[in-house]
């Protein structure tokens, strides 16, 4: 049996489900056409969509066309998919904004030359659709008990399911069903809460059209900490640079938990699976360095070299308390000098530079020994921090090891 992008995806850790795996197999022995929905909320994705990304990524690297779906049609609905409550509608000129800020994005990871990839926006056939004839076409085929039964809707059935989220599943389906037929694509993928919604779709195909169509499903994915991928303290890790710095998404990952780096490295670089199993096998000390390189293959990816290269920098030069630092690589915030020369409680100042969600969290951090002014180690939490700590006009903020903010006097 020959090696698809199928095994590929397999030992990654990219599949979950998939509906008839010697089926998907043998179709992708030959080039086919793939797609994948995305969610226009936002006008950027964030790291918890890198899965989805990086798949359609290495669909494309192994010679299929990739279709990336910005549902600005599905998006005046809501997925009730993996919700425990009604999603807030936003309208038509916000979707269409969302949608264009993602294309950008979607070409850091996708080759759009030459129809390899294409992007397409499910408006373009949803929002025209006449709906009684969509119920007589397309509603006769869906059985109402099924879609009860599908985990999408079955969880949400204890809250209240309204009727417009109802009509998702098979709006997503009918997406399916128009890309087969304007692109010839048989195989959706899509996030584990999809499973249903894919499923349908692929049905439908089958008593429409008489067509072969195929679902594979991504793990939803947390880190070994339980927290969810792309989030931090501060809310989430953002793919564009104007909402998460370089510095910052290189500092996501090179924070990563022990346990994750082998599974990250193989999820969100195209390091080659030797290479993430030697990675993998370090331990103690010596695992920085696979965290290093984490971090630099997924900032270059989303980045470009020269920024990834400027984040691992100024991060080596912080880890080892070295000066240098470029500001526009570090996290920097403005305090007025006034300010600072009547002097700020330590554990204020860190509060107010992020490095803790409250002060309350900020003086234990200093207690506990955790608190640093200038690579200096601050003794009381309360200690007054001055114009007097200045140099060139700016002080150094670190809490623990690895969080650093930079305080510019303004």
């Amino acid at each position: 049996m020959s090696t698809t992008v199928f095994d590929v995806l397999k030992e990654r850790g990219f599949v979950e489900q998939v509906s008839d795996e010697a089926k998907v197999r043998a179709m992708l022995e030959g080039a086919v056409t793939c797609y994948i929905g995305f969610d226009p909320t936002s006008d950027s994705f964030h790291a918890g969509s890198l899965v989805p990304i990086m798949a359609l990524a290495h669909m494309q690297r192994h010679g299929h066309r990739v279709l990336a779906v910005v549902g600005g049609g599905t998006a005046m609905i809501g997925d009730p998919s993996g919700k425990s409550e009604l999603r807030q509608l936003i309208s038509k000129e916000e979707i269409d904004a969302n949608a264009e800020g993602m294309r950008g994005q979607l070409a850091h990871y996708l080759d759009f030359s030459g129809d390899r990839a294409i992007m397409v926006d499910n408006a373009d056939w949803l929002r025209p659709l006449n709906y009684v004839e969509f119920l007589r076409d397309i509603g006769r085929h869906f059985s109402v008990n099924r879609m009860l039964a599908a985990e999408s809707y079955r969880v949400r059935l204890a809250t209240g399911l309204n009727f417009i989220e109802f009509n998702y599943m098979l709006l997503q389906a009918y997406d399916y069903l128009t890309l087969y037929r304007r692109y010839r694509c048989t195989l959706q993928m899509g996030g584990n809460d999809q499973w249903g919604n894919i499923l349908a779709g692929a049905d439908l195909i089958r008593r429409v059209e008489g067509g072969e169509a195929e679902a594979l499903t991504f793990p939803l994915l947390t880190t070994a900490a339980g927290a969810k991928m792309g989030k931090t303290e501060k809310g989430a890790v953002w793919l564009e640079a104007k909402r998460t710095s370089p510095y910052e998404y290189y500092q996501y990952w090179i924070n990563t938990d022990d346990r994750d780096v082998g599974r990250f490295l193989s999820l969100f670089t195209f390091l080659p699976m030797e290479e993430v199993r030697r990675l993998s096998s370090l331990e103690g000390e010596n695992l920085r360095e696979a965290k290093e390189i984490l971090a630099y293959e997924a900032t270059k990816l989303n980045h470009g070299d020269d920024e990834a290269a400027k984040a691992r920098e100024a991060s080596k030069a912080l880890f080892s308390g070295q000066g240098g630092i470029d500001e526009a690589t570090v996290p920097t915030i403005g305090i007025e000098r006034r300010r600072l020369e009547e002097g700020i409680p330590a554990f204020a100042l860190f509060a107010e530079a992020g490095l803790a969600r409250t002060r309350g969290e900020a003086r234990r951090l200093i207690v506990q020994g955790g608190g640093y002014v200038n690579g200096r180690r601050l003794d009381a939490a309360d200690e007054m921090i001055t114009a007097g700590e200045l140099a060139d006009g700016y002080l150094m903020l670190r809490a623990g090891k690895k969080k650093y903010v930079r305080i510019k006097a303004t």
